[in-house]
């Protein structure tokens, strides 16, 4: 990522917490909630790694090739998924911005800012800026059903994981 190192580094923890978190959600009963703590645990790693300040680690070459496959792979998982839940056309959104991301890291490595496609950057601004306040007004206080509730399984503390990764996004996809 392009920018300031300590921003950077703010964001790889960030997103590395928030897909730790996601790893701890997979431990759910609910099915549903374990396989969108998956996607989101993938994300969420997949951002710390692209977060790392460019000035302290740049990839390898073919690492950009690879985060293609492995996001382009995560989005045909959300478009399929999403034939019984909407819920997923955000992890294909998600998807399709970190594909999109690197593509344009690997097209431009070492240039500083305005190396995106402004119409596709400023599409996906839009959605995530949209997504990252609609997230923090659902951040309302939840009433829990009675008794307790693992850590799983806890819905303000998913939706906590996935406002950061929206304002993470946010933030990246400013330093294009």
């Amino acid at each position: 990522m392009h920018g300031p190192a300590s921003s950077g580094w703010l964001l790889v923890a960030l997103c590395a917490a928030t897909g730790a978190y996601c790893l701890l959600r997979m431990r759910s009963s609910v099915e549903e909630q374990r396989r969108a703590a998956g996607g989101e645990a993938l994300m969420g790693f997949g951002m710390a790694a692209m977060a790392v300040p460019a000035a302290v680690f740049t990839p390898p070459p073919w690492a950009w090739p690879l985060y293609t496959a492995v996001f382009g792979g995560a989005a045909l998982r959300a478009l399929w998924a999403a034939r019984t839940s909407t819920h997923h056309l955000h992890h294909l959104v998600g998807a399709g911005a970190m594909v999109y991301m690197a593509v344009v890291m690997a097209a431009s490595p070492g240039h500083h800012g305005g190396a995106g496609v402004p119409v596709v950057t400023g599409a996906l601004l839009l959605y995530f800026a949209g997504y990252v306040l609609l997230s923090g007004v659902r951040l309302i206080p939840v009433t829990a059903g009675g008794g307790t509730v693992g850590w799983g399984d806890r819905p303000e503390l998913a939706r906590a994981c996935r406002l950061s990764m929206g304002i993470a996004m946010v933030a990246m996809l400013l330093t294009l």
